[in-house]
C-alpha cells in the first residue's frame, strides 16, 4: 500500500489579535484541505505572537513598570488550553481535569475551536502556540487530530536568551512523540521549536522515539538554520518541516512599537526600552551622495560628505537559496516568487569605499541584487522593514531539500506543499540508525527524567 501524504508549512505571521489571527488560521487550513494537504504545521508562538524586539523593560537588576505593562499586553494575546502550570499530561489529553462550576470545558475555548477547525477541515494541525497556565506563559506546540482532537501537547523545554524574560521552562515529559495514522500511513511525530533544535540530547530523546515526521516551528531566520534542519533530516532519517514567520516591523504589536505607550509610574518616561535612553545616544549627522546614498557619522567629526576614495575591496558574496512555491495569492509575494530562481541569486556585493582614516561605507556594486535588499522607489519606509524573513522549509530523510526554503514571503497562503513517501525513512535506515543499529546503545545510554524515550506503541 503506498506511504504517500502531502505535507505543508505555513509561513503565517501573527495579526494584530488573537481572534484574527484564529480567524486567518482557519482560512489557510481550508485553503490547504483545498489543495489535498493532509498535514500542516504552523510557526512558532503563531497564536499569542512572538514578542521580536521587546525587552520588556528589563536589565539587570531592573524591571521598568511600562514592561510590566507590555507584559500584561502580552499576557493577554496568549490562549489558556485549560492545563496546569505543572502540566497534566495525559490527563490534559483525555479531559480528566477538574471542571469549573458552570462550565463544559477547561480554559478560554481556543482548544476546542482548533479542534473544530481540524476536524471540518480534515487536516491534522501542528500549531505553535503561548500557552498561559496559572501565571506563567509557555511556548508551546499542539497537536491536533481531525478525528480525536488533541492528541498530544508539548511546551519548550529551554525559552532562549530573553525568551526567558517572559516564558517558563516546560517539562521535559512533553517530549513524548505522538503517534497517528493518516490516509493508512503510520506516523510517529514530534516537535523541537526553535533552538531546542541545537541541544543533541534533546534531538537525540527524539530520535530514540523513532520519528519519522520532525517538527521544528522556530523564530530563527538565519543562514544556520537550513543546514541545520538538513543535519537533522540526515541524522533521523525524518522528514523535517519548519516553519517561521515572516514579519515586516509594521505587523508588530503596538504595545511593542510604542504606537501606544503604557502609562508609567509618576508620569516619568522610562529609558530602559532603548537601552540607557536618548541621552547616551551619540548626535550623528545624516548626508547623501551623488548617487543618494544615505551616509551616519558622529556630527562632531564632519559636516559634509567626504570625498570617496576606492580601496578596489568587494565583500564576498554567499550562494542563497530562493523560496518556491504556489503561484496563487497576494500580488506582492506572489510577483516576489515569480521573479525568484533557485540556486541563481546571491547575496548583493559591494564595494567598500574608504570617507576618512576611521570610516569605511559599503556602496552596491553592479552585481544583481537579491530582491530582499531592493528598495521599492521613493522615501523609505522602515515600517516595512522585515524583522525576520521566514526561512521555512522541508527536507528528506537523506537530507536534501524538498521545498523552500521560502524568503520575504508573508502570505500565509501561500503554503510549501510537497507529496512525499515516508517508506523513504525505512529507506534510509539501511546505513544510518544512529538510535539503534548506529548508536553501540552497549556503551552509550541517555535518560531523560520523567520522559520514556522508547518508541512509542
Amino acid at each position: 500500500m503506498p506511504q504517500r501524504l502531502n505535507l505543508a508549512v505555513s509561513q503565517s505571521h501573527t495579526l494584530s489579535s488573537t481572534s484574527a489571527t484564529l480567524a486567518a488560521l482557519t482560512s489557510i487550513t481550508r485553503s490547504a484541505a483545498e489543495k489535498g494537504v493532509h498535514l500542516l504545521l504552523f510557526p512558532e508562538a503563531y497564536l499569542g505572537g512572538y514578542p521580536r524586539s521587546c525587552n520588556f523593560g528589563s536589565s539587570v537588576g531592573h524591571r521598568s513598570d511600562e514592561g510590566k505593562e507590555q507584559f500584561l499586553q502580552y499576557c493577554h494575546n496568549a490562549i489558556d488550553l485549560g492545563d496546569t502550570p505543572r502540566g497534566a499530561g495525559q490527563d490534559w489529553v483525555d479531559r480528566k481535569l477538574e471542571l469549573g462550576k458552570g462550565k463544559d470545558f477547561r480554559g478560554d475555548g481556543a482548544r476546542e475551536e482548533l479542534e473544530t477547525i481540524a476536524k471540518e477541515t480534515k487536516v491534522f494541525l501542528v500549531v505553535g502556540v503561548v500557552e498561559k497556565a496559572g501565571g506563567s506563559l509557555y511556548c508551546s506546540v499542539v497537536y491536533i487530530c481531525p478525528r480525536k482532537g488533541c492528541i498530544g501537547k508539548r511546551r519548550k523545554v529551554m525559552p532562549t536568551g530573553t525568551e526567558r524574560l517572559v516564558w517558563a521552562q516546560g517539562s521535559p515529559s512533553t517530549l513524548r512523540a505522538v503517534t497517528t495514522t493518516i490516509a493508512g500511513v503510520e506516523l510517529t511525530l514530534a516537535a523541537a521549536v526553535c533552538w531546542e533544535n541545537y541541544m543533541p540530547l534533546l534531538r537525540f530523546s527524539l530520535y530514540s522515539q523513532n520519528v519519522n515526521l520532525y517538527l521544528a516551528p522556530t523564530a530563527d531566520a538565519r543562514d544556520t538554520w537550513l543546514p541545520l534542519m538538513r543535519t537533522i533530516a540526515c541524522e533521523s532519517r525524518a522528514f523535517v518541516l519548519s516553519a517561521n514567520q515572516c514579519v515586516r516591523r509594521k505587523h508588530l504589536p503596538d504595545w511593542i512599537r510604542g504606537k501606544s505607550k503604557p502609562p508609567t509610574s509618576n508620569g516619568a518616561v522610562n529609558e530602559s526600552l532603548n537601552g540607557a535612553g536618548k541621552k547616551l545616544r551619540r548626535c550623528s549627522t545624516v548626508t547623501k551622495t551623488e548617487d543618494d546614498h544615505e551616509i551616519s557619522w558622529p556630527s562632531s567629526e564632519a559636516k559634509a560628505t567626504p570625498k570617496l576614495e576606492p580601496l578596489d575591496t568587494e565583500l564576498p558574496t554567499s550562494p542563497l537559496q530562493n523560496p518556491t512555491g504556489p503561484s496563487d495569492g497576494q500580488d506582492e509575494d506572489e510577483n516576489r516568487l515569480q521573479n525568484y530562481r533557485v540556486d541563481s541569486v546571491r547575496r548583493r556585493s559591494s564595494n567598500i569605499q574608504k570617507l576618512s582614516d576611521i570610516h569605511l561605507v559599503a556602496l552596491p556594486s553592479n552585481a544583481k541584487s537579491h530582491p530582499s535588499t531592493q528598495k521599492t522607489p521613493g522615501r523609505y519606509d522602515e515600517d516595512d522593514e522585515f524583522v525576520c524573513r521566514g526561512g521555512s522549509c522541508i527536507i528528506g530523510p537523506a537530507g536534501d531539500i524538498l521545498a523552500g526554503p521560502l524568503w520575504d514571503v508573508e502570505n500565509g497562503h501561500l503554503l510549501i506543499v510537497r507529496d512525499v513517501d515516508f517508506e523513504d525513512c525505512e529507506r534510509g535506515k539501511f546505513d544510518l540508525d544512529v538510535a539503534g543499529s548506529y548508536s553501540r546503545n552497549d556503551a552509550f545510554e541517555l535518560k531523560v527524567h520523567g520522559l520514556d524515550i522508547s518508541p512509542p506503541p
